[in-house]
């Protein structure tokens, strides 16, 4: 009589993995939901070699949902799509979930599973190995710069409040690209450093001389990204109001593979421009998204603000939008839908074009 137990290569399964550091912490279940096992493994090169392995060894692996796409969890991801296994990015448990069933890797690693396998609030991660991630390692360095560079600058001035009246009438009148050119220039005497007067110009001193080396590094970063962000879609920096940093910044949101965004309300809500409905008894209205990639959101707005000060038919629509009673705030999230649609395409097209 012929065995009826089912063929283990023939049972599908879905996997599941709570990303470390160190380790990661797998999990595997069948299409009902039963837990077949979980497993921990170290998180490195090897590690991922024997995840899948074991993982496989349950039954043919139908995706994998995976925490921490972008973060731990990248070279797993990497590692994974290399061998043609379908990858899920999966959100943390809410809080409600880890309420009521506790904390752990291995509870965790079953939820991941679990959400790949229903298809609930998950996504496709990020490719990391292309032209776009090149984009974004140098654009984590510029950005750094920059808060740097604003925090040095506001250090400088309030020491300025502070300063002996001399030294403040000195300095006070001079714009910003003075200011640090004559604190730069300083030569207190080291000797006196015991001395407010003499310790507030050598604090001067070295927060100017930092100031320029940063503005030194993001020039030479500015060097790097603007040829970059061209090559990777030019079309993109030929729109009105959209610049190299801009640019850099929606490349960088979309990812290397923006197909995984499957339309232009999908892009919007990622950037956080998207209308979230506000509507309430007699009124009937749509608020700000506080929600998705704010720095996207700061891009869309960069946008704007240019196209409202010089673009006609962005500055008509402002004044006929106006007259019809909505708030500045109001008119703004409007515009940097509009703009989110109208990039979405420059993204996409330009796909279509590499693709052809």
């Amino acid at each position: 009589m012929p065995s009826i137990t089912p063929d283990t290569a023939a049972i599908e399964v879905v996997g599941g993995v709570d990303t470390h550091l160190d380790t990661h912490t797998v999990a595997v279940i069948d299409l009902v939901g039963r837990v077949l096992g979980t497993e921990q493994f170290p998180a490195t090169t090897a590690g991922y070699t024997a995840l899948l392995a074991w993982m496989r060894g349950h039954g043919r692996l139908a995706r994998v949902g995976v925490e921490g796409t972008g973060a731990y969890g990248a070279g797993l991801t990497r590692q994974l799509r290399n061998a043609g296994v379908e990858v899920i990015e999966v959100d943390r448990p809410d809080r409600k979930t880890r309420r009521s069933q506790g904390k752990s890797d291995p509870i965790d690693a079953v939820q991941a599973a679990k959400t790949a396998l229903a298809g609930h609030r998950t996504g496709t991660p990020k490719q990391r190995d292309g032209r776009v991630e090149a984009l974004r390692n140098l654009r984590v360095a510029r950005r750094s710069a920059v808060e740097q560079r604003a925090d040095t600058q506001r250090q400088i001035k309030t020491l300025i409040v502070t300063a002996p009246d001399e030294l403040r009438a000195r300095l006070r009148g001079l714009n910003v690209k003075q200011l640090i050119a004559t604190c730069a220039t300083l030569r207190p005497d080291r000797a006196d450093a015991a001395t407010p007067a003499t310790a507030v110009k050598l604090a001067l001193r070295c927060l100017a001389r930092r100031h320029q080396q940063l503005s030194a590094e993001i020039t030479d970063l500015d060097e790097l990204l603007e040829p970059l962000v061209a090559a990777i879609n030019p079309d993109l920096l030929a729109v009105h109001g959209v610049g190299p940093d801009v640019a850099g910044q929606l490349l960088v949101t979309a990812g290397e593979n923006h197909n995984r965004l499957t339309s232009e309300a999908a892009f919007a809500m990622l950037c956080g421009a998207a209308p979230i409905p506000a509507s309430s008894g007699k009124t009937s209205r749509h608020r700000l998204n506080r929600g998705g990639d704010r720095q996207a959101n700061a891009a869309l707005y960069r946008v704007v603000l240019t196209r409202l000060r010089w673009d006609p038919r962005t500055r008509a629509y402002a004044e006929r939008r106006t007259k019809q009673g909505l708030s500045k705030k109001e008119i703004i999230r409007c515009l940097k839908r509009y703009v989110a649609r109208e990039l979405y395409q420059h993204i996409t097209t330009n796909d279509l074009e590499l693709a052809a």
